[in-house]
């Protein structure tokens, strides 16, 4: 198989993802939420509130398509062309699905509390979306402000949907004939979106720092470096009840990877003692990339140095 055709089934194979990732999410809104009048968050909620404040004078298409435009265009600067044209791909895509899926599945959901249907909705597009994500895609919106934020600093996308879209559920408060009902169920879709996104998104990168007291630390450090691929650092410490000296195992690695430490401990001393903590972020080899304007100001320097030997070469 060439590189060509390997490219081809790539892109295919990610189109493929981001159309069914965008089928579950329409999903979400046409068989719990849109059926069981649960207004939700994102531009589509931004661009309905405008229409109620201006008495129907901007159309809910316009405001919709006004701000996709806007933040496409920085999507394009921000995050390159492949990113711009899987998220037009899944705005147009997204418009035709949420117009023929009620049609194409008229199943809706029979649960009655608006509750769980705001939860259970809430959840399966949050199963979508990072579908697309993973892919590089995005329906617009706020995804691309949760992209374009999580490029640039640690922060996670279902931080930013949560803000945004608690700001813009709360603003259904200020039109008349509104009530505190009328948005508690948005709510309960806005929460259990973005903590389906992060948990879906984020969970596998999140890391722990695991400190191991044993007698047989040698054969564990050996154990873990060799079979886990994973650092681990030894710092000599004092049990200050019976004044021993001894050394304190530190190794740090991914949440999911803490069985199979617990495993090589145990089978070299079942008496080892282990604490867990779990990090915020980890930077380095192996764990994910400092970001923030330090770096991005360092990417700029290193361009500028290259344009200068090219310069002197030529």
């Amino acid at each position: 198989m060439n590189q060509t055709t390997r490219k081809i089934l790539i892109t295919f194979k990610e189109y493929v993802i981001i159309t069914l990732g965008l089928a579950m999410y329409c999903f979400s809104w046409t068989s719990f939420l849109i059926p069981k009048g649960i207004v939700g968050g994102a531009i589509p909620g931004l661009a309905t509130f405008v229409n109620y404040a201006t008495g129907g004078l901007i159309p809910v298409s316009v405001t919709y398509l006004s701000v996709n435009v806007i933040l496409i265009v920085l999507g394009f600067l921000i995050l390159g062309r492949g990113f711009g044209f899987k998220t037009i791909y899944c705005i147009l895509l997204n418009s035709v699905l949420l117009q023929v899926l009620p049609d194409l599945i008229p199943w809706v959901s029979t649960i009655e509390e608006p509750f769980l249907n705001g939860l259970l909705g809430g959840f399966i597009g949050a199963i979508g979306i990072v579908m697309i994500f993973n892919q590089g895609g995005s329906t617009g919106g706020t995804d691309i402000i949760a992209l374009i934020l999580s490029k640039y600093r640690e922060i996670s996308p279902g931080r930013v949907y949560l803000f945004c879209d608690l700001v813009i559920v709360g603003s259904v408060l200020l039109l008349p004939g509104k009530t505190l009902s009328d948005v508690v169920y948005g709510y309960m879709q806005v929460i259990a979106f973005s903590q389906g996104v992060d948990l879906l998104l984020t969970g596998s990168k999140q890391s722990v720092q695991v400190m191991i007291f044993s007698q047989k630390y040698n054969e564990i450090a050996d154990a873990l470096i060799n079979q886990l691929k994973r650092g681990v650092t030894a710092f000599e410490g004092i049990g200050w009840y019976t004044k021993e000296a001894h050394q304190v195992l530190v190794v740090i690695a991914r949440k999911h990877q803490l069985n199979e430490i617990n495993k090589i401990v145990k089978n070299h001393d079942r008496s080892a003692f282990m604490s867990v903590t779990s990090t915020m972020s980890v930077y380095g080899r192996g764990f994910d990339e400092l970001k923030g304007p330090e770096k991005i100001e360092w990417k700029r320097k290193q361009k500028q140095l290259q344009g200068q030997e090219k310069s002197s070469q030529s």
